[in-house]
């Protein structure tokens, strides 16, 4: 029986924190809000998996397709 109720106040615990980290009071993030989050995640990626290069590189194609 005590160990039901651990599990259930476990349970309960996690609820609350997902909700204050999901931002479930308001709905939507402001874009601006979203970006800001995103952007450092990014930008870890780009200079973990060498990503600016590959992003160089489409952008040239598609330049090159456009004729510039």
């Amino acid at each position: 029986m005590a160990d039901t109720a651990a599990r259930a106040a476990i349970r309960t615990q996690g609820r609350r924190a997902y909700a204050a980290f999901s931002g479930s009071r308001s709905g939507r993030r402001h874009p601006l809000v979203a970006t800001a989050m995103v952007l450092p995640l990014a930008a870890l990626l780009v200079v973990v998996f060498g990503g600016w290069e590959a992003v160089v590189t489409q952008a040239s194609s598609v330049g090159v397709m456009l004729g510039r």
